[in-house]
């Protein structure tokens, strides 16, 4: 099938392209839609850039750019906007792709085409979408997504039929498997260079009175039944649903089955954390030590020497052995969420969520915290009630994120044996991970009882959303996650990280004497974390942890680079510290649980403040919130310390 454009009553003739003039940007194409329909695995396709993708709503929360270079050479730049299902603006992501396409965004032009992606088994609601987005003026594209399930399930459509009633280009695609890419190019290359037209008089759902002719819910009504009667001719036939799905929620939605399936995933992703990383934490630390060795015996002694080997090789390295436990956390949440599973699990929390003044939808941006705190706090936007989104986002920094789990990890293995609890399926390690992880989420939801019956007192947000179906991840999906999220590592461990540890190497070496540089206690290095030592000693931490504290607010796993550089200085004559020794050596199991409980709570990420900042447009809430948990950290490692030390 060929494209058809009907804005004009004919079709788009082909133009002659090529790359813009100097100086003038190429024409900008907005991709829009409702959450879920598949927008950003387009735009993936399309661009080739690695943006999330993944099975449940929300997952775009700002807008991405990306660049298609088309068949002719000509470069056409193409918008990720988040999933709405409205232009109302209830809510930050609405509002962000409304100011969008209006061309209201400070730094983005407005687009000259639009791409609305829908979901082809859910057609009935989605085409709700078409009316707004075709009262914008500008050509446009609507794509039925997911194909494949869509005929599957007996679904049917003529798609000629449907664009000649809409006025507007549709086609069948699957954004996964790449189906339909060639046609959705060729209207790049055709609607782009035409740039913004008019749209016609005549047919087309846009011609529905405008939203204050009539009360907005009789405009709704009027949408949908023209949309009804647009379908019945276009021969739509609605999708069965999947059998397999009515009976996996049958369970994952049960009233007592699904929150025991839910610990029950929870319970093995901490046990894998623990074991199936083993062989590959040996292996990189081998390698890690054995370059070591091999390169201080490779150069002779010198200052370069030792900044190599004591600060960078120590440093980084005892950062990077955690690599495959962070990647083995990010593989179960990408099959859980590419799977349609944390939708699911998004529903039953709200259920335990609404008693504590949240709603389910709070769930999905907590969730995504377990990675980064960062994201999660962005995804906040798609909460529509200003307090929940203010709640949510000033719990979320509790959620453990990935780079606790290197803190987690190395603590854990230096000062708990390992012993079965059940068998072989859960160890004394890793229920202490899920001790920790628990601890972080029991502060989360009393920190959210407590603002909303103070600061952020009010009527609690109504919560509704419709489920995906399910869906087996692919392994081209895992993978590309997996590589990102090494890239992220390895980039914060190749900047941030070697950043800190030649900054304390160099601390750790003055002031230097005729004999060489000083005894570590008495250099600046040392220096500084005496002045520290008084206020953590309470906590049974010493110098070299309250050093590791300070350096941690640049991100907190930089603590363990910071301590494998102390030591590493300590103890030159040595080429490979075992960070988990020298740890025993200098804290008992009291002060050990003090800095596991000191990190739960802490707020040691400059970055998670920064976008606070930004997303409460002040100074006052992230003040606040650093405040609030570093009290918290202080309290509970004073008081674990207490009571096992």
């Amino acid at each position: 099938m060929s494209i058809q454009n009907s804005y004009a009553g004919e079709a788009l003739t082909a133009q002659a392209v090529s790359d813009p003039p100097e100086g003038v940007d190429p024409h900008l194409v907005a991709l829009v839609g409702p959450p879920n329909a598949g927008k950003s695995t387009l735009f993936n396709q399309l661009t080739g850039l690695r943006q999330k993708v993944a099975n449940y709503p929300g997952v775009t929360v700002e807008k991405h750019l990306g660049s298609v270079r088309l068949g002719d050479g000509q470069t056409v730049d193409l918008l990720d906007l988040p999933g709405v299902s409205g232009f109302s603006a209830r809510s930050a992501d609405q509002r962000i792709t409304r100011d969008a396409l209006e061309g209201r965004l400070d730094g983005l032009r407005e687009p000259s085409a639009l791409i609305l992606v829908v979901d082809s088994t859910r057609l009935e609601t989605h085409l709700m979408m078409v009316e707004p987005v075709l009262s914008m003026g500008l050509p446009t594209l609507l794509i039925l997504n997911m194909r494949d399930e869509f005929d599957a399930r007996g679904g049917a459509i003529d798609a000629a039929v449907l664009a000649d009633e809409l006025g507007v280009s549709v086609i069948m695609a699957n954004s996964r498997t790449g189906e339909g890419i060639p046609l959705v190019l060729e209207f790049l290359e055709k609607a782009a260079v035409a740039g913004p037209s008019p749209l016609p008089a005549g047919k087309g759902i846009s011609n529905l009175p405008a939203g204050n002719a009539l009360p907005m819910i009789d405009v709704f009504d009027a949408r949908r039944r023209r949309l009804q009667g647009v379908a019945i001719k276009a021969g739509y036939r609605k999708p069965g649903r999947s059998k397999i799905d009515h009976r996996l929620d049958g369970l994952f939605l049960h009233r007592l089955g699904g929150p025991l399936v839910f610990l029950a995933v929870i319970v093995l992703v901490f046990q894998a954390i623990f074991t199936w990383a083993v062989p590959a934490m040996d292996g990189t630390e081998f390698l890690i030590a054995t370059s070591g060795e091999w390169l201080a015996a490779l150069l002779p002694e010198s200052w370069f020497r030792s900044l190599l080997i004591d600060g960078v090789w120590a440093g980084v390295g005892s950062v990077l052995v955690f690599l495959p436990q962070i990647l083995i956390l990010f593989l179960f949440l990408g099959v859980l969420e590419d799977s349609g599973y944390m939708a699911r699990a998004a529903v039953i929390a709200d259920r335990m969520m609404y008693r504590v003044g949240l709603q389910g939808r709070a769930f999905l941006p907590l969730l995504s915290a377990y990675a980064c705190a960062v994201p999660a706090i962005l995804s906040a936007r798609t909460i529509e009630d200003e307090r929940d989104r203010m709640a949510t986002i000033f719990v979320a920094p509790f959620m453990t994120c990935s780079a606790r789990l290197p803190v987690y990890a190395l603590l854990i293995a230096a000062f708990i044996p390992e012993r079965p609890l059940l068998g072989p399926f859960v160890g004394t390690r890793a229920a202490v991970l899920l001790g920790l992880y628990a601890l972080g989420a029991l502060a989360a939801i009393g920190t959210a009882l407590l603002l909303r019956r103070t600061l952020l007192r009010g009527e609690r947000g109504s919560f509704m959303m419709e489920l995906p179906p399910y869906r087996v991840p692919t392994l081209r999906s895992l993978g590309l996650r997996l590589v990102d999220r090494s890239r992220i590592f390895l980039r914060r461990a190749g900047r941030v990280i070697f950043a800190v540890t030649v900054v304390l190497w160099f601390l750790a070496q003055v002031p230097a004497t005729a004999e060489g540089p000083p005894p570590i206690e008495e250099s600046v290095l040392g220096t500084m974390g005496q002045l520290v030592e008084p206020a953590i000693a309470p906590l049974g931490f010493d110098w070299r942890i309250g050093i590791g504290l300070l350096s941690s607010l640049a991100a907190r796993e930089v603590i363990i680079g910071t301590l494998g550089t102390i030591y590493a200085v300590e103890n030159p004559d040595e080429t490979a510290i075992e960070l988990q020794d020298a740890l025993k050596r200098d804290l008992d199991l009291g002060s050990a649980v003090g800095l596991l409980v000191f990190f739960v709570f802490a707020l040691q990420c400059t970055s998670t403040v920064a976008v606070m900042r930004r997303e409460t447009a002040g100074w006052k809430w992230p003040a606040l919130q650093f405040s609030y948990m570093l009290l918290l950290a202080y309290v509970g490692a004073w008081t674990a310390n207490w009571l096992i030390g």
